[in-house]
């Protein structure tokens, strides 16, 4: 990796870098950061930049074996040099470190930190890729990678955390580097990106969609035998390391380069649901759902039901089972598996025309779609204004209504906000499939067939956690294993956090930290591994609701603590008739906030439940 000229922060700010070595500079000069405890501190802060850092994770990070007794005060003096060397914030001179109960929390901006910038810079690149707009984001992810310098913090990587934190970012890099070969590729520039994706693959040998990009620079630059030969290699690796066999995908791409001249540019392997929109790392352990995965499978595999929807609530591993599905249904679509994220990462609605361009480029169909969106604009209004962003939009959606009636793929609407953001995005004709995943159950769309997922049993649960903290520190303490899921409500995002918070803490009994759980003022705030948060996705799914529903379930929060509610109590507690209080459960029911039995029953034998934190998110939403 070519080191790139020195960056500055604005004048009088401190700059940080964290992808390569640790570093800070001031006005251009390197500044020293103290011993190596003082700069572990300051590289597990960093490396989670406006997030409350425990204070169990920085010890952690410092004395992973055995911590003094004098920890804490050590840590304060660390956290007080950070504060000297951060100086104050803007002028309203407030502290840049600040301690609360979730932990010390570092305030920087994005000039400030090179992974913030990066972030940024990767969004606007894959924004601009979505758009069509190619050159852009091929600029865009080259400038976010031109602050990559090395292995991230790689002068402190013999701290276990710090370096899981710096494989966290390393991976992050290695993805927008993909990003922006795959673009390179498609614009036809493949030798820019050729010398570093061969340094990258022999760092990283078993990556498929680097070794994938790798084989198809050199293809379309003439190399062929080549690009060949790094398939073989890989499946060599392969077998040897993990006795598998390359991806249908990488296959694929193998087979379409044999005996051809440099005749498609896009790689294979970005028509894998994985590979251009790959799932949070939460999702990796994926584990139970095996009724609703068998109904999906069978529902998809039998190419009766064209749209699927599956629903719940935020945090429930719908995007998990969505992507699984889509992997074990390969044979099924022999024209690929795409996966769109329908929200933005604030949880707002993406533009249809926005979803529609990244459908056309996934698909390979993005220069005749841009041709003729284009072409429309044009005509409809020469000047542009909304007239041509209609007339483009409505050339976007015939595109792709084109190219499903054409193809069998299957096609995966990953987090939709509601039916209007995806009814014109459905098949009209031809053999595509549609699974959608909604936090509500999007009843408006019809006809389709629908999976609610609810709470992991807590075999499943226990399954999931023991995955993460090892089955022998499981097997350890069973009755806390078991207190930790059932405190979780069986959401498999807060039994993957508790899982991965237990993995870096230790020290930690299982017992305590299920007492912790069980705390309702406490348990969200126990629910927090790195920049993964319960909390903040739970908000995400309450500012999907209504103020009218958000209102109504603070009200019925707290019925729901002792096992669940009837109608006639949801009545009383709402002060209303008994009609209105059924449309404003139902109402719930529909956004998934509230849970009703799977079987048919009256409206007044029937129990609902509000899942156990959603209902402390209320509380606490109640309360400001």
């Amino acid at each position: 990796m070519t080191r790139p000229p020195v960056r500055t922060a604005p004048t009088g700010a401190v700059y940080f870098s964290l992808l390569g070595p640790l570093t800070a500079r001031l006005d251009g000069h390197e500044l020293p950061l103290g011993p190596r405890k003082q700069r572990l501190v300051l590289a597990t802060l960093l490396s989670r930049p406006n997030t409350p850092v425990p204070v169990e994770v920085l010890t952690d990070a410092v004395w992973p074996d055995d911590p003094p007794r004098t920890a804490r005060k050590n840590l304060q003096v660390y956290v007080s040099a950070a504060r000297t060397l951060l100086g104050p914030a803007g002028h309203e001179g407030r502290d840049r470190v600040v301690h609360g109960c979730g932990g010390y929390l570092l305030r920087i901006a994005e000039g400030e930190l090179d992974t913030l910038r990066f972030g940024s810079l990767a969004r606007a690149g894959r924004a601009a890729a979505g758009r069509g707009d190619l050159a852009g984001a091929a600029r865009l992810l080259r400038e976010a990678l031109d602050l990559w310098e090395g292995p991230p913090l790689n002068d402190l990587r013999d701290s276990a955390g710090v370096a899981e934190e710096a494989g966290r970012l390393e991976a992050r890099c290695l993805t927008v580097y993909e990003d922006w070969a795959e673009t390179e590729i498609e614009l036809g520039r493949p030798a820019v990106a050729v010398d570093g994706l061969r340094d990258l693959v022999e760092r990283h040998p078993l990556r498929e969609r680097l070794r994938a990009a790798w084989m198809n620079s050199l293809h379309q630059s003439g190399r062929q035998a080549e690009a060949l030969a790094v398939y073989d290699d890989y499946r060599q690796l392969m077998a040897r390391e993990l006795g598998l066999e390359p991806s249908p995908a990488m296959t694929a791409l193998y087979r379409s380069m044999l005996g051809r001249g440099r005749e498609a540019r896009r790689p294979a392997p970005t028509r894998e649901a994985v590979s251009p929109a790959a799932p949070p790392a939460c999702t990796a352990a994926f584990t139970g759902r095996p009724g609703e995965l068998r109904e999906l499978l069978e529902v998809l595999g039998c190419g009766e039901e064209r749209v699927v929807v599956v629903s719940g609530p935020a945090g429930a591993g719908k995007s998990a089972l969505a992507l699984r599905a889509a992997h074990l249904l390969a044979d099924r679509f022999p024209d690929g598996r795409v996966r769109v994220r329908v929200r933005r990462e604030d949880g707002t609605a993406r533009g249809r025309a926005e979803i529609l361009a990244e459908l056309g480029r996934l698909c390979g169909a993005a220069g005749n779609a841009a041709s003729s969106a284009n072409a429309a604009s044009h005509a409809a209004s020469p000047e542009g204004g909304a007239g041509g962003d209609r007339a483009a939009t409505a050339a976007l959606a015939d595109a792709w209504q084109e190219w499903q009636a054409r193809h069998r793929a299957l096609v995966v609407l990953d987090d939709v906000p509601d039916e209007a953001s995806v009814r014109q995005l459905l098949s009209r004709s031809g053999k595509c499939s549609v699974l959608i995943t909604a936090r509500g159950q999007l009843a408006g769309l019809a006809p389709v067939h629908r999976i609610a997922l609810p709470a992991l049993a807590d075999s499943e649960a226990l399954e999931l956690l023991g995955k993460l903290i090892g089955a022998g520190r499981l097997r350890a303490d069973p009755g806390a294993a078991l207190r930790i899921v059932r405190a979780c409500g069986g959401l498999p995002l807060a039994v993957e956090v508790s899982g991965m918070r237990l993995a870096v803490l230790r020290h930690l009994p299982l017992a305590e930290y299920a007492d912790r759980l069980d705390d309702p003022s406490a348990a969200l705030d126990e629910l927090v591994a790195g920049d993964v948060s319960v909390r903040h996705r739970i908000a995400s799914g309450w500012q999907d609701l209504a103020d009218g529903d958000r209102w109504v379930l603070g009200r019925l929060a707290g019925l729901a603590e002792g096992g669940g509610f009837t109608l006639d109590r949801a009545t009383e507690a709402l002060g209303c008739g008994e009609r209105a209080a059924i449309r404003a459960v139902e109402s719930l029911i529909d956004a998934g906030a509230v849970t009703s039995p799977a079987g048919e029953v009256t409206a007044h034998a029937a129990l609902y439940e509000v899942p156990r934190l959603l209902g402390l998110y209320a509380h606490e939403r109640e309360g400001v």
